[in-house]
C-alpha cells in the first residue's frame, strides 16, 4: 500500500485516518486501485485547474428498508420531504452526525440536506480541485459507514432503492476548469458540454451500476440514451444555471451520475470527455460490466 493522505481521526483521540492505494507485488495498480489512473489524469492537466463538487445523495436504511418508514407500508408520499423541517423529516440527526465528524476530520464537506423522500439525504463535497474530490468523497463515505455501524444501520447508495412513484439517488456533479471561471468563461462552458455529445454513451457506463432503473426521463432525471443541456433545467442531462448564464462565467451541472459511482473514475472521464481529451480517459475495463450497456444505442 501507498499512502495518498493523512486526515484527523474523526472518532479516535490522538489518531490518523490515512488513505492509501494498492498495488500488487509487481508494483502495478491493483484492480480496484481505480484512483491511480484518475491521479495521472489530473497531475497531466493540472494547468486546466479541473474544480468539482458532488453531490452524494443517499437512503438511510434500517433491517433491509428505509429508516422510520412504517412497518409493512409506506409513508406520505412526496412533497413534504424535501429541505424539510419537523415530524416529516427522518434521520437529522444521523446526517448532522456525519456533517460534523466530517468537519473535524478537515474534508471539504460544504453542506446537508434532506432529500425528495423520507430517510433520503444528501451531502455535498467541494469545491474541490482534480484529485482532492475523490479523496474527500471516499472519505466522507467511510466516515458515515462507521456511524452507521454503530446504529447498526445502512447507508444505501443504490440509484433506484425504492421502487414506483419515489425519487432514485444520484450524485450530480458540478464542474468547472479555469477557463470556464474566467471572464467569457461561457463558451468554454458550452463547448465542454458540446464535447460530452460526441462521448456520452461510453460516458454513462462510469456514472454508476443500475443508472438505468433511474435515469429513465422521470422524476427530475434526464434519459440515458441521449444527451441534452440546457439554462436553468432539471430534465437535461447537463444543466447550466441562470446565475452563470447570466454572468457569462462559472461552471456546470452533469446530472446523470448515480449515489453509486466510483467518485475517480467519474470526475476523471467527467474532465477527459468535456475538454476533448479522450485519449487520456479511464479504461471500461476497470468497470463491472452491465447488462443494459448492450441498449445503449
Amino acid at each position: 500500500i501507498k499512502p495518498v493522505a493523512v486526515d484527523p481521526h474523526p472518532f479516535l483521540a490522538n489518531a490518523k485516518v490515512v488513505l492509501s492505494e494498492c498495488f500488487y507485488p509487481d508494483g502495478t495498480p491493483e484492480k480496484g486501485n481505480t484512483r491511480n489512473k484518475a491521479a495521472e489524469v489530473f497531475a497531466k492537466h493540472k494547468d486546466d485547474v479541473p474544480m468539482f463538487g458532488l453531490e452524494q445523495e443517499y437512503f438511510i436504511y434500517k433491517n433491509g428498508k428505509p429508516y422510520m418508514w412504517p412497518e409493512g407500508g409506506f409513508p406520505i408520499g412526496q412533497g413534504d420531504y424535501y429541505c424539510g423541517n419537523g415530524s416529516q423529516v427522518c434521520g437529522r440527526e444521523l446526517a448532522l452526525e456525519h456533517y460534523q465528524a466530517c468537519l473535524t476530520m478537515g474534508l471539504k464537506i460544504s453542506g446537508v440536506n434532506a432529500e425528495v423522500a423520507p430517510s433520503q439525504w444528501e451531502f455535498q463535497v467541494g469545491p474541490c480541485i482534480g484529485i482532492e474530490e475523490g479523496d474527500h468523497m471516499v472519505m466522507a463515505r467511510w466516515v458515515f459507514q462507521k456511524i452507521a455501524e454503530k446504529y447498526g444501520l445502512e447507508i444505501n447508495y443504490d440509484p433506484k432503492p425504492i421502487k414506483g412513484d419515489w425519487n432514485g439517488s444520484g450524485c450530480h456533479m458540478n464542474f468547472s476548469t479555469k477557463a470556464m471561471r474566467e471572464e467569457g468563461g461561457i463558451k468554454a462552458i458550452k463547448a465542454a458540454c458540446e464535447n460530452l455529445k460526441k462521448t456520452f454513451l461510453d460516458d454513462v457506463k462510469f456514472y454508476g451500476g443500475d443508472n438505468n432503473e433511474r435515469m429513465t426521463g422521470a422524476h427530475e432525471t434526464s434519459k440515458l440514451s441521449e444527451f441534452t443541456y440546457g439554462v436553468g433545467t432539471r430534465h437535461t442531462s447537463c444543466r447550466i444555471g441562470n446565475d452563470v448564464d447570466a454572468a457569462g462565467k462559472g461552471y456546470f451541472e452533469d446530472r446523470r451520475p448515480a449515489s453509486n459511482i466510483d467518485p475517480y473514475l467519474s470526475t476523471a472521464v467527467l474532465f477527459t470527455s468535456s475538454m476533448g481529451y479522450t485519449a487520456d480517459a479511464p479504461d471500461v475495463a476497470q468497470l463491472e460490466r452491465q447488462t443494459w450497456w448492450a441498449e445503449l444505442v
